[in-house]
């Protein structure tokens, strides 16, 4: 039973490597590496189990002789619990992967496309902007008081320094799109900004948006990416 223990973890653990690496270099596509990655760890769990009833069985032997296996299920339930914890992570982010400051009018991508199936898991537009405001209705625009070139350079700046890729930058239409890349499968995740003047146009309206290119939820990720760049540019 120990070594059926060991055997599957280690094979649970080089699933998951694999499949890992291949979806970071593109290799295989990202939801592959990432089903790779979450294969692995129900093959850790049976592993652990199987490592339990071994435990259990072998209550009068040495602990000298149980190391390897007292190793191997450390290993097993560290995987296991980082994979339950994913969820715990979410709170209760309902399964969008396309957010916004502005639902009647989001900002519009004219440089990187919009996935063809961006309404999977939400059927319409109308069930997106029901859902996104119920869940969401913090984000809003925020204005500064300072001209759209001025902001969309600082956006610009802002988005270098958090490793996004500009895909397109241009200051004086106050217009900015970008792509992050998340976790280490760097799942890609595409970002636009529009930056208008204000009403007395002294001051900047500045809209986001942060769309993820595979799967149907993000975990929350795009509305805290919104929350946080849109709160580093007012204070910047």
């Amino acid at each position: 039973m120990a070594k059926w223990a060991k055997g599957l973890i280690i094979a649970a653990l080089a699933v998951a490597a694999v499949g890992l690496v291949l979806a970071r270099y593109d290799i295989v596509g990202k939801m592959i590496g990432f089903a790779a990655f979450t294969l692995g760890g129900l093959v850790a769990l049976i592993g652990l189990i199987f490592g339990l009833f071994a435990l259990w069985r072998g209550l009068h032997t040495p602990l000298s002789a149980k190391k390897g296996l007292l190793g191997a299920m450390a290993i097993a339930a560290l995987y296991t619990g980082f994979l339950a914890s994913r969820p715990m992570t979410a709170g209760d982010a309902p399964s969008l992967h396309d957010l916004t400051t502005d639902l009647t009018d989001p900002p519009k991508f004219e440089v990187l496309a919009l996935r063809p199936d961006n309404l999977v898991g939400v059927d319409t537009v109308e069930n997106w902007q029901k859902i996104h405001a119920q869940a969401y209705g913090q984000l809003r625009a925020i204005t500064i008081a300072q001209p759209v070139p001025v902001i969309t350079a600082k956006a610009e700046r802002l988005a270098r320094e958090a490793g996004w890729e500009i895909a397109k930058s241009d200051p004086a239409r106050g217009h900015l799109e970008a792509t992050a890349s998340v976790s280490f499968i760097r799942f890609k995740d595409d970002i636009v900004l529009r930056i208008q003047p204000t009403a007395d146009g002294r001051g900047s309206k500045v809209d986001m948006r942060s769309v993820s290119r595979v799967g149907v939820g993000d975990l929350g990720v795009n509305a805290r990416r919104i929350s946080t760049f849109l709160e580093a540019l007012a204070k910047d």
